[in-house]
């Protein structure tokens, strides 16, 4: 759709002040350390800024909404939203896996989480690989960031994801390894299977619409490597890595495939 495609690319470019406050909390922890390099942090900020506005766009009562962040890991994610949503009414509701049985090493429950603890964020313990302990219809929007691709079924969880949300709400996924990324296969090369599960776009839509989603936007993004590097202009350096990914060839080798739909019914 032309006016969320607009959006995107209109909140993915805003020059945003990074939360110092995060990047104290980060410093604390040496496996947060990602969250301090500016070019990491400055892609969670604009993603949370492109959430809220597509909310806006789409709800027409958009200042009390409930918001599921589905994997809270870290706890940065629901931060940024609180910061986001601070002068509304809006609620942000977090949880993560903390089944022995299913849980990773990145669960919010298996490390320690500075920035939860130091907001006082309350976390929803998940004791299923798949189901959610929320109602049907519970949640205007649901989040994955970087969860989808980890759990152990993708499409039982889109199911139940499509259960939580009310009619006509709105999911996110971002960080989604895309099939035909380079940095992706180089990992694969290097015995790396951090992400053993790549992502097709066909693939995903098809995932979708089994779930009962109907896609409003779907986007290719960042072609080059910023875990491990801090680019001086970094701001710049997003920009042109962004160009790339929108109007060149060259997006078919980005890392991630990302989108947001909502329930069709």
């Amino acid at each position: 759709m032309v006016k969320e495609k607009s959006i995107r690319k209109k909140a993915f470019r805003k020059k945003y002040t990074l939360n110092k406050e995060l990047i104290t909390l980060a410093q604390q922890e040496k496996n947060h350390a990602f969250l301090t390099n500016p070019p990491i942090l400055l892609i969670y900020t604009y993603l949370v800024e492109y959430i809220k506005e597509v909310a806006e766009a789409w709800f027409k009562q958009h200042d009390s909404l409930k918001i599921l962040d589905w994997g809270s890991g870290k706890g940065h994610i629901t931060f940024l939203l609180q910061e986001a949503y601070r002068n509304s009414q809006t609620e942000i509701v977090s949880c993560d896996i903390a089944s022995s049985e299913f849980a990773r090493d990145d669960s919010t429950f298996l490390q320690n989480t500075p920035i939860i603890k130091a907001k006082n964020i309350q976390v929803v313990p998940l004791e299923h690989a798949s189901q959610l302990p929320f109602s049907d219809n519970a949640f205007d929007i649901v989040i994955s960031m970087g969860v989808l691709e980890h759990v152990p079924h993708d499409q039982a969880s889109l199911q139940e994801i499509n259960r939580v949300l009310r009619p006509n709400g709105l999911f996110f996924c971002f960080f989604l390894p895309y099939q035909w990324s380079w940095t992706q296969q180089l990992a694969h090369l290097r015995g790396n299977y951090y992400h053993d599960r790549l992502y097709a776009k066909r693939q995903v839509k098809g995932m979708l619409r089994e779930a009962d989603f109907d896609v409003i936007d779907m986007w290719h993004r960042q072609l080059l490597p910023k875990n491990s590097f801090d680019y001086p202009a970094y701001r710049k350096v997003e920009r042109i890595d962004q160009w790339f990914c929108e109007y060149t060839p060259l997006q078919y080798l980005a890392t991630n495939i990302e989108f947001v739909a909502y329930k069709s019914s």
